[in-house]
């Protein structure tokens, strides 16, 4: 018997969808965190925003120096805009760094900006920045409605994790024997 010929397959280069690996979720490289916000906030609502950078602000963020502890979302006219989050010069930059300091407006849609403008003005909440990350080589900036805790509420927030992590411990002692 004679097996049939098989044409040679040619060999395809895999399409770029944007998506990373089997999981087939978007690839993120995280920047900056404020771990501190869970601690000395409730977070109410989280939002994505893109962010306007200039100049030598993507290669200092893409080195990954960024601190976004003090920094918060402030509204005007024009939009929303991050304050006080310190972007560190890029060392090759030369006379064409930018201001570490400066402000930095993000991007957000219409019905978004408005709500979160309300609810800051109104109920005395606060916008902040939980992270900053790149999305598909594009900078994102993760933001939260937020309310201040006091100091009674921390300690509640402490009693509850020890209590759970006492919980978890019990259980895995428990499992082992």
């Amino acid at each position: 018997m004679a097996q049939p010929t098989r044409k040679p397959e040619k060999s395809r280069k895999p399409e770029k969808s944007g998506k990373s690996g089997k999981s087939g979720k978007p690839e993120e490289s995280l920047v900056a965190q404020n771990r501190a916000a869970s601690y000395n906030y409730t977070l109410l609502d989280r939002y994505e925003a893109g962010i306007v950078l200039h100049g030598t602000e993507v290669k200092a963020l893409r080195e990954g120096k960024a601190n976004i502890r003090d920094a918060y979302v402030e509204f005007k006219k024009s939009g929303p805009w991050l304050v006080n989050a310190h972007i560190a010069q890029y060392l090759a930059g030369g006379p064409w760094n930018h201001e570490p300091l400066g402000s930095r407006k993000l991007l957000l849609h219409r019905n978004e900006i408005h709500k979160l403008a309300v609810r800051t003005e109104s109920k005395g909440l606060t916008v902040i920045p939980l992270r900053i990350y790149f999305r598909n080589g594009i900078a994102k900036c993760e933001i939260a409605l937020a309310q201040g805790k006091k100091s009674w509420d921390r300690r509640a927030d402490e009693k509850k994790k020890e209590a759970r992590r006492e919980v978890d411990e019990s259980m895995y002692r428990n499992r082992r024997r």
